[in-house]
């Protein structure tokens, strides 16, 4: 079964809220190198100016994969998930994300494209605040590939 191409400008529901916690970043800053003391030392993110330690940039596809997940286990889109690579990731930050936020995400399928005999989905997930505060907005570029 193909991607279904008719999914491109669809929209889903915001997803439920994640709680981002101090430990959540601080294991996320380890996994990934990030030796800022902003992201394990709250007293030193204070006095930086932050409210609380910050998330690494890259913290937010923790959420923005949620996202996604949504359009992959919809049954219409037409995705096997044994079949998906992901392509590519960048975001653009609208401030940090940082302990104590509660995040949701808006998924929207951007572009359906199929090249040689594989599929290219890219998606948006506008991150926010459950206020309404925008946070992230991450793209993501996934490459389902075709049958043999």
């Amino acid at each position: 079964m193909a991607v279904n191409a008719g999914f491109t400008g669809r929209t889903y529901p915001p997803t439920a809220p994640y709680a981002v916690g101090r430990e959540k970043i601080r294991e996320f800053a380890k996994a990934v190198g990030a030796d800022d003391v902003v992201h394990t030392d709250q007293v030193q993110a204070r006095a930086r100016g932050y409210r609380d330690v910050i998330a690494p940039p890259t913290f937010a596809v923790l959420i923005a994969q949620q996202c996604d997940r949504q359009f992959i286990a919809d049954p219409e889109a037409g995705i096997d998930f044994s079949r998906v690579v992901h392509g590519a990731q960048r975001f653009v930050h609208h401030r940090p994300i940082t302990a104590g936020d509660e995040i949701v995400g808006v998924l929207t399928i951007d572009s359906v494209k199929q090249a040689g005999g594989h599929a290219m989905v890219t998606t948006s997930s506008a991150l926010s605040t459950i206020e309404g505060e925008p946070v992230c907005t991450a793209t993501s570029t996934l490459v389902i590939r075709g049958g043999e």
